[in-house]
């Protein structure tokens, strides 16, 4: 690898005078700023931005760690934080756990080793053993898409409690009495309050639940999904999904099957995804402001971590869910 050394000595100048070039151009005289330039371009040298980076005590680089990369919802919540972070002049990167928590610990453990300006962290491992090491590091952190005591952190999230209650009722409201919920892992906070939501919602409404947990949130999971709800007898009527991908799934195996939606299945996602109103029969959906979570929690972790007289207070930022309702609950009247 070239470094500054080789490119001074090639150019017959001082190390500090190829620093000044790279960093500060302006001191430098216009013949000698040529040379240097040259010898850059013809040694292909490319400064090492971690090391400046360290010896300025602040990295410009923040880390967006999330659950699921294959799911559209958090790929909406990147480019959030990535709006507020290119706005300050940082830059973003973004580790995908993959629902898995031996991998949410490698990351973290790497983003400490890389002393990243702070982290935004969509967590799966909701014990807190995985971010026990991190926390020694002394990285500031966010958490995206779970609330917790703004006493441990700053947090970003919707109420999904509201959000599951919102789907149930409107399930209710259509005249549904038979109604099955599609969870994803139990692990996940999120799968756990929506659920709390559901059963809150139908308490003392006279309705049977169902409740179906998955292995993953994911199409495949839905179709799964959609398979053992063909099965039940008698079958409900109505199923609310944890996300917009099992909805997906969900809806694959109705149509496949010949089950007609909503007329003998309606079909209640959560997230709001593009794809959801793009479905063949577009989807009910809890819409979550995926960006603004992104956006928020990002511009969070850029207060905690910029100098300031004033002390930083972690917040607690709690988003309302809204119900999007479309074909796939829709009655015709």
């Amino acid at each position: 690898m070239v470094g500054i050394k080789d490119v001074a000595r090639r150019a017959g100048v001082s190390i500090g005078t190829v620093s000044n070039v790279v960093n500060r151009p302006q001191v430098v005289s216009a013949a000698t700023r040529s040379r240097v330039l040259s010898v850059i371009e013809e040694l292909g040298y490319v400064r090492d931005e971690s090391a400046r980076q360290l010896r300025a005590g602040r990295s410009r680089i923040m880390a967006l760690l999330v659950l699921d990369l294959a799911n559209p919802f958090f790929v909406d919540v990147a480019r959030g934080a990535e709006e507020a972070a290119h706005n300050e002049g940082l830059n973003v990167i973004t580790c995908n756990s993959g629902q898995r928590v031996d991998l949410e610990a490698s990351y973290l453990s790497m983003l400490a080793q890389q002393r990243v300006r702070g982290v935004l962290l969509s967590p799966v491992d909701t014990t807190g053993e995985a971010l026990e090491t991190f926390r020694r590091s002394g990285i500031p952190y966010v958490f995206v898409d779970r609330k917790v005591p703004a006493v441990e952190a700053s947090s970003v999230s919707v109420d999904d409690v509201a959000g599951g209650s919102l789907a149930a009722r409107h399930l209710l409201e259509t005249g549904h009495e038979r109604i099955a919920f599609v969870n994803g892992p139990a692990i996940l906070t999120q799968c756990r309050e929506r659920e709390r939501g559901v059963r809150a919602a139908l308490e003392g409404s006279g309705a049977h639940l169902s409740v179906l947990e998955t292995a993953a949130l994911d199409v495949a999971s839905g179709r799964d999904a959609g398979a053992r709800l063909l099965g039940m007898s008698p079958r409900p009527t109505a199923v609310f999904c944890a996300n917009d991908l099992l909805a997906l799934g969900v809806l694959q195996a109705m149509v496949g099957a010949g089950v007609r939606v909503p007329a003998e299945m309606a079909i209640v996602g959560y997230d709001d995804i593009e794809f959801a109103g793009a479905a063949a029969v577009p989807l009910t959906s809890v819409r979550q402001p995926a960006k603004r979570l992104g956006r928020t929690a990002a511009e969070l972790l850029i207060a905690e971590t910029t100098e300031s007289d004033e002390p930083f207070e972690h917040q607690e930022v709690v988003f309302a869910p809204e119900l999007v309702v479309r074909d796939s609950t829709r009655v015709s009247r």
